[in-house]
């Protein structure tokens, strides 16, 4: 294998000089490995992207992302919320995730124990929009657990129904594959209404809230999805 200078290497791996002279061996490897990785998950996504932009400006019209359903249980949250601008959603996030690092909450295990954010309205650079950022707790320790989070609201969202999309790649989901999911799920909603699907929608998504889900630990999560609640005919 052909060497290289470490200015050369922190260039192609987009790591500094310092923070690669930081690493021991066993880290190092496993640092760049995992940030490689992430790397070839935004080209992935990128290139996604580009070809159904490709395909849209040449006036095709179908949905990028598979529109999937899922069950969500009835459940206990503590939420922040606030009108925050375009500009402002990433620290308003990182504000959340910061009083969830500083006091644990107990962890439910899969999606339903998932922290997610609300857009009860979408800000964007001229004006701003309630987001709310929520995390499931358990049901019967939740008043308990609220005494100790006096900036957090307790409240519980019902059970429902919910169509998602998942993401792809790494790190925040951007505006542009927000604006796709939304797309791809009117698409899906579109064809439940016409009866081309095994959904008949009854409901709009207002009453609970357009919302990214977050598998992993905070907004940096590279597992995410764009959920819209909706009602069903029974």
């Amino acid at each position: 294998m052909k060497e290289i200078s470490i200015g050369e290497f922190a260039r192609r791996s987009r790591l500094s000089l310092k923070a690669l002279r930081l690493y021991d061996p066993a880290d190092a490897a496993a640092r760049i490995a995992e940030h490689w990785c992430d790397a070839e998950a935004a080209h992935d996504a990128r290139r996604d992207l580009a070809g159904y932009l490709v395909s849209r400006l040449s006036g095709k019209r179908s949905a990028m992302y598979e529109v999937a359903t899922r069950e969500m249980p009835e459940r206990s949250l503590l939420c922040l919320k606030r009108n925050v601008d375009e500009q402002g959603i990433w620290a308003f996030g990182k504000e959340f995730i910061a009083i969830l690092r500083e006091r644990p909450l107990p962890e439910i295990e899969g999606r339903e124990g998932a922290s997610f954010c609300i857009y009860w309205g979408w800000p964007s650079a001229d004006s701003d929009g309630p987001v709310e950022w929520c995390r499931p707790v358990p049901a019967a320790a939740a008043h308990a657990l609220a005494g100790h989070y006096p900036e957090l609201t307790l409240r519980t969202e019902p059970a429902h129904r919910e169509a998602f999309v998942a993401l792809p790649g790494p790190g925040v989901a951007s505006g542009v594959q927000i604006q796709l999911a939304a797309e791809s799920l009117q698409a899906w909603a579109q064809e439940q209404e016409q009866g081309a699907g095994d959904e008949q929608l009854t409901l709009t998504p207002e009453d609970l809230g357009e919302r990214i889900t977050y598998l992993a630990t905070g907004p940096a999560s590279a597992d995410c999805d764009f959920a819209v609640p909706f009602g069903v005919e029974r």
